[in-house]
Protein backbone atom coordinates (compact mmCIF):
# COMPACT_ATOMS: atom_id res chain seq x y z
CA UNK A 1 0.00 0.00 0.00
CA UNK A 2 2.78 2.47 0.84
CA UNK A 3 4.34 1.59 -2.46
CA UNK A 4 1.16 2.38 -4.19
CA UNK A 5 0.65 5.33 -2.43
CA UNK A 6 4.49 6.42 -2.99
CA UNK A 7 3.27 6.15 -7.20
CA UNK A 8 0.28 7.39 -7.30
CA UNK A 9 2.15 10.82 -6.18
CA UNK A 10 5.70 10.37 -7.57
CA UNK A 11 4.01 9.35 -11.08
CA UNK A 12 0.41 10.18 -10.82
CA UNK A 13 1.04 13.83 -8.58
CA UNK A 14 -1.82 12.43 -6.85
CA UNK A 15 -0.74 15.44 -4.08
CA UNK A 16 -0.74 18.33 -6.87
CA UNK A 17 -4.59 17.12 -8.23
CA UNK A 18 -5.40 17.34 -4.83
CA UNK A 19 -4.05 20.53 -2.85
CA UNK A 20 -5.34 19.25 0.29
CA UNK A 21 -3.38 16.19 0.15
CA UNK A 22 0.20 18.40 0.26
CA UNK A 23 -0.09 19.35 3.93
CA UNK A 24 -0.04 15.65 4.43
CA UNK A 25 3.59 15.22 2.50
CA UNK A 26 2.20 11.93 0.67
CA UNK A 27 5.21 11.79 -1.05
CA UNK A 28 7.73 11.69 2.02
CA UNK A 29 5.33 9.70 4.17
CA UNK A 30 4.94 6.81 1.65
CA UNK A 31 8.52 6.75 0.49
CA UNK A 32 9.34 6.59 4.26
CA UNK A 33 6.87 4.31 5.30
CA UNK A 34 7.37 1.86 2.04
CA UNK A 35 11.11 1.61 2.69
CA UNK A 36 11.04 0.81 6.54
CA UNK A 37 8.98 -1.68 5.66
CA UNK A 38 10.88 -3.19 2.72
CA UNK A 39 14.03 -2.92 5.00
CA UNK A 40 11.77 -4.91 7.94
CA UNK A 41 10.03 -7.15 5.87
CA UNK A 42 13.43 -9.59 4.34
CA UNK A 43 11.84 -12.00 3.64
CA UNK A 44 10.94 -14.90 0.47
CA UNK A 45 10.23 -13.05 -2.73
CA UNK A 46 10.94 -9.63 -0.48
CA UNK A 47 14.85 -10.08 -0.14
CA UNK A 48 17.33 -7.92 -1.90
CA UNK A 49 18.63 -10.85 -4.04
CA UNK A 50 15.48 -10.54 -5.96
CA UNK A 51 16.43 -6.89 -6.77
CA UNK A 52 19.94 -8.05 -8.56
CA UNK A 53 19.27 -7.99 -12.75
CA UNK A 54 21.49 -6.76 -15.30
CA UNK A 55 18.40 -3.44 -15.52
CA UNK A 56 19.19 -2.71 -11.87
CA UNK A 57 23.19 -2.89 -12.53
CA UNK A 58 22.62 -0.63 -15.81
CA UNK A 59 20.23 2.04 -13.49
CA UNK A 60 22.62 2.03 -10.34
CA UNK A 61 25.85 2.66 -13.09
CA UNK A 62 23.55 5.02 -14.05
CA UNK A 63 22.92 6.80 -10.91
CA UNK A 64 26.64 6.69 -10.13
CA UNK A 65 27.18 8.80 -13.24
CA UNK A 66 24.85 11.58 -12.83
CA UNK A 67 27.16 11.39 -9.49
CA UNK A 68 30.42 11.33 -11.17
CA UNK A 69 28.90 14.02 -13.27
CA UNK A 70 28.50 16.48 -10.47
CA UNK A 71 31.97 17.99 -9.47
CA UNK A 72 32.72 18.99 -13.92
CA UNK A 73 29.25 20.47 -14.37
CA UNK A 74 29.20 23.57 -16.35
CA UNK A 75 26.66 24.62 -13.07
CA UNK A 76 27.46 21.92 -9.90
CA UNK A 77 24.32 23.34 -8.12
CA UNK A 78 22.15 22.29 -10.78
CA UNK A 79 23.75 18.82 -11.47
CA UNK A 80 23.53 18.08 -7.37
CA UNK A 81 19.80 18.81 -7.60
CA UNK A 82 19.34 16.61 -10.13
CA UNK A 83 21.56 13.75 -8.14
CA UNK A 84 19.56 14.21 -5.03
CA UNK A 85 16.35 13.87 -6.70
CA UNK A 86 17.29 11.08 -8.92
CA UNK A 87 18.34 9.43 -6.09
CA UNK A 88 14.62 9.18 -4.90
CA UNK A 89 13.53 8.06 -8.59
CA UNK A 90 16.01 4.91 -8.02
CA UNK A 91 14.48 4.30 -4.47
CA UNK A 92 11.05 4.14 -6.53
CA UNK A 93 12.45 1.87 -8.61
CA UNK A 94 13.86 -0.39 -5.70
CA UNK A 95 10.81 -0.75 -4.15
CA UNK A 96 8.31 -1.61 -6.87
CA UNK A 97 10.83 -4.31 -7.44
CA UNK A 98 11.47 -5.06 -4.24
CA UNK A 99 7.87 -5.40 -2.80
CA UNK A 100 6.50 -7.76 -5.12
CA UNK A 101 5.83 -11.02 -3.66
CA UNK A 102 3.82 -12.17 -6.47
CA UNK A 103 1.95 -11.73 -9.96
CA UNK A 104 -1.37 -10.31 -7.91
CA UNK A 105 1.25 -7.74 -6.28
CA UNK A 106 2.86 -6.88 -9.54
CA UNK A 107 -0.73 -6.44 -11.10
CA UNK A 108 -2.30 -4.02 -8.32
CA UNK A 109 0.83 -1.34 -8.95
CA UNK A 110 0.43 -1.69 -12.81
CA UNK A 111 -3.39 -0.88 -12.19
CA UNK A 112 -1.98 1.95 -9.61
CA UNK A 113 0.01 3.43 -12.58
CA UNK A 114 -3.22 2.97 -14.82
CA UNK A 115 -5.54 4.72 -12.28
CA UNK A 116 -3.07 7.59 -11.29
CA UNK A 117 -2.88 8.33 -15.72
CA UNK A 118 -6.57 8.23 -15.25
CA UNK A 119 -7.30 10.43 -12.28
CA UNK A 120 -4.95 12.67 -13.71
CA UNK A 121 -6.92 12.43 -16.96
CA UNK A 122 -10.58 13.28 -15.52
CA UNK A 123 -9.07 16.15 -13.29
CA UNK A 124 -7.37 17.53 -16.78
CA UNK A 125 -10.78 17.38 -18.24
CA UNK A 126 -12.90 18.71 -15.64
CA UNK A 127 -10.42 21.51 -14.93
CA UNK A 128 -8.90 22.65 -18.44
CA UNK A 129 -11.77 22.99 -20.92
CA UNK A 130 -10.69 23.44 -24.72
CA UNK A 131 -11.80 24.98 -27.16
CA UNK A 132 -11.80 27.74 -29.77
CA UNK A 133 -8.58 29.36 -30.57
CA UNK A 134 -7.76 27.43 -27.20
CA UNK A 135 -7.70 24.18 -29.47
CA UNK A 136 -5.35 22.46 -26.79
CA UNK A 137 -3.98 22.14 -23.18
CA UNK A 138 -1.95 24.87 -22.18
CA UNK A 139 -0.40 24.21 -18.65
CA UNK A 140 -1.25 21.68 -16.80
CA UNK A 141 -0.31 20.24 -13.28
CA UNK A 142 3.65 19.29 -12.69
CA UNK A 143 3.37 17.96 -16.08
CA UNK A 144 3.25 20.24 -19.58
CA UNK A 145 0.64 19.20 -22.19
CA UNK A 146 3.37 17.09 -24.23
CA UNK A 147 5.23 15.42 -21.26
CA UNK A 148 1.21 14.25 -20.21
CA UNK A 149 0.52 13.04 -23.79
CA UNK A 150 3.57 10.35 -23.40
CA UNK A 151 2.02 9.44 -19.82
CA UNK A 152 -1.07 9.29 -20.93
CA UNK A 153 0.33 6.57 -24.09
CA UNK A 154 1.92 4.54 -21.57
CA UNK A 155 -1.57 4.17 -19.63
CA UNK A 156 -3.50 3.20 -22.42
CA UNK A 157 -1.72 -0.78 -23.29
CA UNK A 158 -2.37 -1.23 -19.40
CA UNK A 159 -5.71 -0.06 -19.24
CA UNK A 160 -6.37 -1.96 -22.25
CA UNK A 161 -5.35 -5.04 -20.36
CA UNK A 162 -7.24 -4.65 -17.52
CA UNK A 163 -10.16 -3.85 -19.78
CA UNK A 164 -10.01 -6.93 -21.45
CA UNK A 165 -8.76 -9.49 -19.47
CA UNK A 166 -10.56 -9.17 -16.45
CA UNK A 167 -13.18 -11.96 -15.44
CA UNK A 168 -15.61 -9.19 -13.20
CA UNK A 169 -17.73 -7.39 -15.60
CA UNK A 170 -17.56 -4.06 -13.42
CA UNK A 171 -13.86 -3.90 -13.31
CA UNK A 172 -13.60 -4.51 -17.22
CA UNK A 173 -15.99 -1.93 -17.08
CA UNK A 174 -13.86 0.53 -14.95
CA UNK A 175 -10.63 -0.22 -16.69
CA UNK A 176 -12.36 0.95 -19.83
CA UNK A 177 -13.80 4.21 -18.79
CA UNK A 178 -10.29 5.08 -17.21
CA UNK A 179 -9.15 4.10 -21.25
CA UNK A 180 -11.65 6.41 -22.67
CA UNK A 181 -10.84 9.57 -20.12
CA UNK A 182 -6.83 9.04 -21.22
CA UNK A 183 -7.67 8.97 -24.72
CA UNK A 184 -9.36 12.34 -24.39
CA UNK A 185 -7.57 13.75 -22.28
CA UNK A 186 -4.55 12.89 -24.89
CA UNK A 187 -5.96 14.57 -27.89
CA UNK A 188 -7.04 17.78 -25.76
CA UNK A 189 -3.17 17.92 -25.14
CA UNK A 190 -2.55 18.46 -29.02
CA UNK A 191 0.67 16.47 -28.55
CA UNK A 192 2.58 16.32 -32.18
CA UNK A 193 5.31 13.80 -30.45
CA UNK A 194 2.95 12.02 -28.27
CA UNK A 195 0.35 11.47 -31.88
CA UNK A 196 3.67 9.99 -33.36
CA UNK A 197 4.09 7.62 -29.70
CA UNK A 198 0.23 6.67 -30.06
CA UNK A 199 0.74 5.39 -33.46
CA UNK A 200 3.60 3.59 -32.64
CA UNK A 201 1.67 2.28 -29.43
CA UNK A 202 -1.23 1.24 -31.85
CA UNK A 203 1.18 -1.26 -34.41
CA UNK A 204 2.79 -2.61 -31.80
CA UNK A 205 -1.03 -3.89 -30.42
CA UNK A 206 -2.32 -4.91 -33.39
CA UNK A 207 0.63 -6.72 -34.66
CA UNK A 208 3.16 -7.83 -31.91
CA UNK A 209 0.68 -8.48 -28.28
CA UNK A 210 0.29 -11.87 -29.57
CA UNK A 211 -1.14 -12.99 -26.17
CA UNK A 212 -4.13 -11.53 -26.83
CA UNK A 213 -6.63 -12.86 -29.26
CA UNK A 214 -7.25 -11.16 -32.70
CA UNK A 215 -10.35 -10.09 -32.08
CA UNK A 216 -9.93 -8.23 -28.92
CA UNK A 217 -6.68 -6.82 -30.53
CA UNK A 218 -9.11 -5.24 -33.41
CA UNK A 219 -11.51 -4.01 -30.99
CA UNK A 220 -8.83 -1.89 -29.53
CA UNK A 221 -7.91 -0.59 -32.67
CA UNK A 222 -11.82 0.12 -32.83
CA UNK A 223 -12.09 2.03 -29.55
CA UNK A 224 -8.65 3.96 -30.34
CA UNK A 225 -10.00 5.14 -33.39
CA UNK A 226 -13.55 6.10 -32.63
CA UNK A 227 -12.33 8.18 -29.68
CA UNK A 228 -10.38 10.00 -32.19
CA UNK A 229 -12.58 10.12 -34.75
CA UNK A 230 -15.34 11.53 -32.24
CA UNK A 231 -13.21 14.18 -29.91
CA UNK A 232 -10.64 15.53 -32.18
CA UNK A 233 -11.15 18.67 -33.46
CA UNK A 234 -10.69 19.96 -37.04
CA UNK A 235 -7.82 22.02 -36.17
CA UNK A 236 -6.04 18.71 -34.16
CA UNK A 237 -6.17 16.95 -37.07
CA UNK A 238 -4.67 20.02 -39.25
CA UNK A 239 -1.84 20.15 -36.72
CA UNK A 240 -1.34 16.44 -36.82
CA UNK A 241 -1.03 16.85 -40.86
CA UNK A 242 1.77 19.59 -40.05
CA UNK A 243 4.07 16.34 -39.38
CA UNK A 244 4.41 15.63 -43.16
CA UNK A 245 5.75 19.10 -43.69
CA UNK A 246 8.89 18.86 -41.76
CA UNK A 247 10.19 20.97 -44.29
CA UNK A 248 8.86 23.95 -43.41
CA UNK A 249 8.36 23.31 -39.73
CA UNK A 250 10.03 25.97 -37.56
CA UNK A 251 12.01 22.68 -35.91
CA UNK A 252 13.81 22.02 -38.93
CA UNK A 253 14.42 25.90 -40.28
CA UNK A 254 15.03 27.99 -36.75
CA UNK A 255 17.77 27.86 -34.66
CA UNK A 256 15.87 27.28 -31.55
CA UNK A 257 13.56 24.06 -33.80
CA UNK A 258 14.38 20.92 -32.33
CA UNK A 259 16.76 19.49 -35.45
CA UNK A 260 19.70 21.89 -33.94
CA UNK A 261 19.07 21.93 -30.58
CA UNK A 262 19.91 17.89 -31.25
CA UNK A 263 22.93 18.83 -33.10
CA UNK A 264 24.42 21.24 -30.63
CA UNK A 265 23.59 18.61 -28.06
CA UNK A 266 25.06 16.36 -30.20
CA UNK A 267 28.17 18.82 -29.94
CA UNK A 268 28.29 18.60 -26.26
CA UNK A 269 28.62 15.53 -26.39
CA UNK A 270 31.57 15.06 -28.19
CA UNK A 271 32.94 17.75 -26.79
CA UNK A 272 32.63 16.49 -23.11
CA UNK A 273 32.38 13.04 -23.91
CA UNK A 274 33.02 10.96 -20.75
CA UNK A 275 30.86 12.65 -18.49
CA UNK A 276 29.22 15.11 -20.71
CA UNK A 277 28.41 18.41 -19.34
CA UNK A 278 26.94 17.90 -15.81
CA UNK A 279 23.24 16.37 -15.04
CA UNK A 280 20.52 19.15 -15.66
CA UNK A 281 23.10 21.02 -17.70
CA UNK A 282 21.83 21.11 -21.40
CA UNK A 283 20.06 24.81 -20.73
CA UNK A 284 23.78 26.21 -19.04
CA UNK A 285 25.67 24.57 -22.30
CA UNK A 286 23.20 26.74 -24.51
CA UNK A 287 23.39 29.56 -22.56
CA UNK A 288 27.28 29.63 -22.13
CA UNK A 289 29.03 27.26 -24.52
CA UNK A 290 27.10 26.99 -27.28
CA UNK A 291 27.95 28.92 -31.26
CA UNK A 292 25.12 31.44 -30.55
CA UNK A 293 26.27 31.97 -27.06
CA UNK A 294 28.42 34.51 -28.02
CA UNK A 295 25.83 37.18 -29.34
CA UNK A 296 25.70 37.52 -25.58
CA UNK A 297 28.51 40.18 -25.92
CA UNK A 298 26.90 42.20 -27.67
CA UNK A 299 23.74 42.39 -26.23
CA UNK A 300 21.84 40.08 -27.95
CA UNK A 301 19.70 37.48 -25.97
CA UNK A 302 20.10 33.83 -26.48
CA UNK A 303 17.13 30.97 -25.36
CA UNK A 304 18.90 28.46 -22.45
CA UNK A 305 17.20 25.69 -24.25
CA UNK A 306 15.85 22.39 -23.26
CA UNK A 307 16.86 19.36 -25.45
CA UNK A 308 14.07 17.86 -26.33
CA UNK A 309 15.00 14.69 -26.77
CA UNK A 310 15.55 12.28 -23.45
CA UNK A 311 18.83 10.87 -25.72
CA UNK A 312 20.05 13.73 -26.48
CA UNK A 313 19.81 14.94 -22.95
CA UNK A 314 21.86 12.38 -21.88
CA UNK A 315 24.19 12.26 -23.81
CA UNK A 316 25.20 15.83 -23.55
CA UNK A 317 24.54 16.03 -19.90
CA UNK A 318 26.37 12.41 -19.05
CA UNK A 319 28.87 11.65 -22.12
CA UNK A 320 28.72 8.52 -23.92
CA UNK A 321 28.93 6.27 -20.82
CA UNK A 322 25.76 8.07 -19.80
CA UNK A 323 24.03 7.68 -22.90
CA UNK A 324 24.96 3.71 -23.31
CA UNK A 325 23.79 3.12 -19.80
CA UNK A 326 20.50 4.41 -20.73
CA UNK A 327 20.04 2.92 -23.75
CA UNK A 328 21.03 -0.72 -21.54
CA UNK A 329 18.23 0.15 -18.85
CA UNK A 330 15.71 0.31 -21.89
CA UNK A 331 16.96 -2.44 -23.81
CA UNK A 332 17.22 -4.87 -21.08
CA UNK A 333 14.02 -4.20 -19.57
CA UNK A 334 12.29 -4.97 -22.92
CA UNK A 335 14.48 -8.71 -22.71
CA UNK A 336 12.90 -9.76 -19.86
CA UNK A 337 9.66 -8.98 -20.68
CA UNK A 338 10.32 -11.04 -23.78
CA UNK A 339 11.46 -13.54 -21.80
CA UNK A 340 8.35 -13.62 -19.52
CA UNK A 341 6.53 -14.37 -22.82
CA UNK A 342 8.87 -16.96 -23.82
CA UNK A 343 8.68 -19.15 -20.49
CA UNK A 344 4.67 -18.84 -20.85
CA UNK A 345 4.54 -22.43 -21.00
CA UNK A 346 6.72 -23.20 -17.96
CA UNK A 347 4.37 -21.38 -16.06
CA UNK A 348 2.17 -24.16 -13.21
CA UNK A 349 -0.63 -22.23 -13.33
CA UNK A 350 -0.54 -21.78 -16.74
CA UNK A 351 -1.82 -18.65 -17.06
CA UNK A 352 -1.79 -16.42 -20.02
CA UNK A 353 -2.08 -13.04 -17.91
CA UNK A 354 1.68 -12.86 -17.41
CA UNK A 355 2.15 -12.70 -20.61
CA UNK A 356 -0.49 -10.85 -21.71
CA UNK A 357 0.78 -8.12 -19.11
CA UNK A 358 4.60 -8.00 -20.35
CA UNK A 359 3.24 -7.46 -23.72
CA UNK A 360 1.16 -4.82 -22.58
CA UNK A 361 4.22 -3.70 -20.80
CA UNK A 362 6.14 -3.81 -23.87
CA UNK A 363 3.63 -1.50 -25.63
CA UNK A 364 3.85 0.83 -22.87
CA UNK A 365 7.99 1.09 -23.21
CA UNK A 366 7.66 1.40 -27.01
CA UNK A 367 5.17 4.73 -26.66
CA UNK A 368 7.90 6.10 -23.97
CA UNK A 369 10.67 5.66 -26.08
CA UNK A 370 8.60 7.33 -29.46
CA UNK A 371 7.78 10.05 -26.50
CA UNK A 372 10.63 10.39 -25.15
CA UNK A 373 12.43 11.25 -28.55
CA UNK A 374 10.95 14.69 -28.51
CA UNK A 375 10.78 15.48 -24.72
CA UNK A 376 13.36 15.82 -21.91
CA UNK A 377 12.30 12.55 -19.60
CA UNK A 378 15.73 11.07 -19.17
CA UNK A 379 15.44 11.13 -15.28
CA UNK A 380 11.86 10.87 -15.36
CA UNK A 381 9.71 8.57 -12.17
CA UNK A 382 7.64 7.80 -15.49
CA UNK A 383 10.18 5.29 -17.08
CA UNK A 384 11.32 4.54 -14.32
CA UNK A 385 7.96 3.32 -12.79
CA UNK A 386 7.63 1.67 -16.25
CA UNK A 387 10.94 -0.29 -16.19
CA UNK A 388 10.60 -1.68 -12.63
CA UNK A 389 6.99 -3.11 -13.11
CA UNK A 390 9.11 -4.80 -16.35
CA UNK A 391 11.62 -6.04 -13.75
CA UNK A 392 9.21 -6.95 -11.00
CA UNK A 393 7.35 -9.01 -13.42
CA UNK A 394 10.26 -10.93 -14.85
CA UNK A 395 10.89 -11.71 -10.50
CA UNK A 396 7.78 -12.91 -10.18
CA UNK A 397 7.55 -15.25 -12.79
CA UNK A 398 11.29 -16.20 -12.34
CA UNK A 399 10.15 -17.15 -8.77
CA UNK A 400 7.06 -18.96 -10.36
CA UNK A 401 8.78 -20.93 -12.36
CA UNK A 402 12.20 -21.36 -10.29
CA UNK A 403 14.26 -21.04 -12.93
CA UNK A 404 18.29 -20.31 -11.90
CA UNK A 405 19.82 -17.19 -13.46
CA UNK A 406 21.20 -19.07 -16.45
CA UNK A 407 18.23 -20.62 -17.85
CA UNK A 408 16.16 -17.43 -17.52
CA UNK A 409 19.19 -16.05 -19.17
CA UNK A 410 18.76 -18.56 -21.85
CA UNK A 411 15.21 -18.05 -22.34
CA UNK A 412 15.74 -14.69 -24.57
Amino acid sequence: MCVAAYLTTAVGRLHQLFLFLSPLKPVFVSAALAIVLYVVQQVGARRIRWVRSPTTTYLLLLLLWVALSVPGALHQGLAFSLLTSFIKTVALYVLIVGSVRGFHDLERLAFVYFAAASVFSVVVLTRFPVGGNNWRLGGLYYYDANDFAVFAVTAVPLGLYFGLTQTQLHRRLVSLGGVLAVLIAFIWSGSRGGFLAMLAVVAFLLFRYTAMRLHWRLLTMALIIATGWLTASDRYWTQMATILQADNDYNRTELNGREKIWRRGIGYMLSHPVFGVGASNFGVAEGTISPQARLQERGIGVRWNAPHNSFVQVGAELGVPGLLLLLAVIGSAFVTLHRVAKVERALSTRSRAPPQLAQAMQASLVGFVVGAFFLSLAYSEMLYSLVALAVALGKVVRIQTRLDRWAWARAA
